[in-house]
């Protein structure tokens, strides 16, 4: 299944739901689940971005639908990219 990273900005909405209800950032996972992806690993950073998560989706149309109704709910903003393996890669280039 294709692999995608999303690295995602809290917005000043979002810092205060996340200081409210910590437990809100695993809610999200399963938020992302029944939109038809899953969360591989997550973390928060330091830097530009709060967090970056590996997601498994289907396709393309499934991860945008994702980011859209993550974004639409005003608490982040993403960039989603497609992540190939090391080996895709290498196939890819044969």
């Amino acid at each position: 299944m294709p692999t995608y990273i999303l690295l995602t900005t809290l917005t000043a909405q979002g810092v205060q739901t996340l200081k409210s209800n910590p437990a809100r950032l695993r809610e999200v996972n399963k938020d992302v689940e029944e939109l038809g992806a899953r969360v591989l690993h997550q973390w928060a950073t330091l830097g530009p971005f709060d967090f970056l998560n590996v997601v498994e989706a289907p396709d393309e149309a499934t991860i945008s639908k994702v980011s859209v109704a993550l974004g639409a709910r005003g608490s982040a903003k993403l960039q989603t990219v497609t992540a190939l393996s090391i080996d895709e890669f290498l196939a890819a280039l044969e």
